[in-house]
């Protein structure tokens, strides 16, 4: 699966390749050209409604074989963190987005070992009731991030501690970072892989962020190995087009052949 529904963190990706300030038109432009390319070989695509769902709906720029999925976090930054907290984002409404072809909502959760795990655990609960009364297949994305307080922690932990508290929260389908962010050797990410496995109550998935590109299909692999579905993924596919002076050329081939390579892998895995 796809994902297109990053804002300002693209904003920033953009703004490295270039000068001038990057419009909202710019991140539009370029979210309907990747829609365009890569979903006739995905099986589903996260979008966000901030940039990118209702130009997509009205412009049709998703392929027909290509399930839709709508953000429904909004992103709250700090000084230092563009995505510092999240909130179910009252914008999106269930029964709307359904009505458009959505067939599942995801939510986004920062995951803090310094912060309250009541309120992270309401807001999932909330979440997944939404979507159970509107029948869509709810996703929960927990994203392991640094300590408040400033204190030494540790990101792999905090992985499977999220895992721990979240997992069996109902969600329909887990995203997940992929342990040690694929670093470390086969060995430590496919422990911490089936680890996940063995905590999580249904499927799950690999998200890319942390991982390089050309790292990610090998991560995936060693993922998929040890129990997980595949992935949903966004950097990895389509970041090396950033700052191309063709997008649409880089698309068809980088992007493409970034996105089947992903694909054959799960499905070789996976299968057996």
């Amino acid at each position: 699966m796809l994902a297109i529904d990053q804002r300002e963190s693209m904003r920033a990706m953009f703004a490295e390749k270039q000068t001038e300030p990057v419009t909202d038109e710019q991140l539009i432009r370029f979210k309907l050209d990747a829609l365009r390319a890569l979903t006739p070989y995905a099986s589903a695509v996260l979008i966000d409604r901030q940039f990118a769902w209702q130009p997509a709906i009205d412009q049709k720029a998703v392929s027909s074989n290509c399930g839709l999925i709508a953000a429904a976090d909004q992103f709250i930054p700090s000084i230092d963190e563009i995505v510092s907290d999240v909130i179910i984002d009252e914008e999106v409404n269930p029964e709307k987005v359904k009505s458009d072809g959505a067939v599942a909502l995801k939510l986004l959760v920062t995951w803090r070992p310094d912060e309250s795990a009541d309120v992270r655990i309401a807001m999932v609960d909330d979440f997944v009731a939404r979507c159970k009364r509107a029948g869509l297949i709810s996703i929960i994305e927990p994203v392991a991030k640094k300590r408040r307080d400033g204190k030494d922690w540790d990101m792999s932990e905090g992985i499977i501690a999220a895992a721990r508290e979240l997992g069996d929260r109902g969600a329909d389908l887990y995203k997940a970072e992929v342990p040690r962010h694929g670093k470390g050797g086969e060995k430590l990410v496919r422990d911490e892989s089936a680890e996940l496995t063995k905590i999580i109550k249904g499927p799950w998935v690999v998200l890319s962020s942390g991982v390089a590109p050309d790292d990610f299909p090998e991560a995936v692999e060693w993922a998929c190995k040890e129990g997980a579905s595949g992935f949903l993924a966004g950097r990895a596919v389509w970041r090396n087009v950033i700052g191309s002076s063709n997008i649409g050329k880089a698309l068809s081939e980088d992007a493409v052949p970034r996105l089947t390579r992903l694909c054959e892998v799960v499905d070789r895995v996976v299968s057996r």
